[in-house]
Protein backbone atom coordinates (compact mmCIF):
# COMPACT_ATOMS: atom_id res chain seq x y z
CA UNK A 1 0.00 0.00 0.00
CA UNK A 2 1.42 3.43 -0.82
CA UNK A 3 -0.21 7.33 1.12
CA UNK A 4 -2.20 7.83 -2.19
CA UNK A 5 -4.22 4.62 -1.35
CA UNK A 6 -4.49 5.53 2.22
CA UNK A 7 -5.68 9.21 1.26
CA UNK A 8 -8.17 8.09 -1.21
CA UNK A 9 -9.86 5.44 1.39
CA UNK A 10 -9.38 8.29 4.20
CA UNK A 11 -11.57 10.54 1.87
CA UNK A 12 -13.60 8.30 0.91
CA UNK A 13 -14.55 7.35 4.58
CA UNK A 14 -13.88 10.83 5.90
CA UNK A 15 -13.66 9.67 9.37
CA UNK A 16 -12.08 5.82 10.55
CA UNK A 17 -11.10 3.88 13.38
CA UNK A 18 -7.60 2.71 13.33
CA UNK A 19 -8.72 -0.78 13.86
CA UNK A 20 -11.10 -0.79 10.55
CA UNK A 21 -8.27 0.47 8.42
CA UNK A 22 -6.22 -2.16 10.26
CA UNK A 23 -8.22 -4.71 8.87
CA UNK A 24 -9.12 -2.91 5.26
CA UNK A 25 -5.00 -2.57 4.57
CA UNK A 26 -4.32 -5.84 6.42
CA UNK A 27 -1.58 -3.81 8.14
CA UNK A 28 0.48 -3.07 11.36
CA UNK A 29 -0.42 -0.36 13.46
CA UNK A 30 2.08 1.13 13.81
CA UNK A 31 3.08 1.07 10.10
CA UNK A 32 -0.29 2.74 9.45
CA UNK A 33 0.33 5.37 12.06
CA UNK A 34 3.38 6.06 10.24
CA UNK A 35 1.81 6.80 7.05
CA UNK A 36 -1.09 8.49 8.81
CA UNK A 37 1.53 10.91 10.29
CA UNK A 38 2.79 11.66 7.05
CA UNK A 39 -0.90 13.30 6.18
CA UNK A 40 -0.99 14.26 9.53
CA UNK A 41 2.19 16.74 9.05
CA UNK A 42 0.48 17.90 5.86
CA UNK A 43 -2.32 18.61 7.71
CA UNK A 44 -4.75 16.63 5.29
CA UNK A 45 -5.54 14.05 8.09
CA UNK A 46 -6.12 15.52 12.02
CA UNK A 47 -6.23 12.23 15.01
CA UNK A 48 -9.21 13.03 16.91
CA UNK A 49 -8.70 13.10 20.81
CA UNK A 50 -8.49 9.49 22.31
CA UNK A 51 -11.49 8.71 24.19
CA UNK A 52 -11.13 6.05 27.04
CA UNK A 53 -13.69 3.51 26.24
CA UNK A 54 -16.16 3.13 23.63
CA UNK A 55 -19.14 4.03 25.42
CA UNK A 56 -19.62 0.96 26.93
CA UNK A 57 -19.03 0.75 31.46
CA UNK A 58 -16.75 -2.47 30.59
CA UNK A 59 -14.18 -0.06 29.82
CA UNK A 60 -11.91 -2.50 28.51
CA UNK A 61 -11.30 -1.68 24.87
CA UNK A 62 -8.57 -2.09 22.65
CA UNK A 63 -7.13 1.46 21.73
CA UNK A 64 -7.23 1.17 18.20
CA UNK A 65 -11.10 0.73 18.57
CA UNK A 66 -10.85 4.30 19.68
CA UNK A 67 -8.36 5.74 18.00
CA UNK A 68 -9.97 7.65 14.87
CA UNK A 69 -8.47 9.36 12.55
CA UNK A 70 -10.39 12.13 10.04
CA UNK A 71 -9.20 13.44 6.73
CA UNK A 72 -9.73 17.28 6.88
CA UNK A 73 -11.48 18.55 4.09
CA UNK A 74 -9.87 21.07 1.97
Amino acid sequence: MILSDLRAYLKEQHRIALADLIIHFDMDADALRGMLDKWISKGKVRKLPLTASCGTSCCQCDTTLTEIYEWVDE
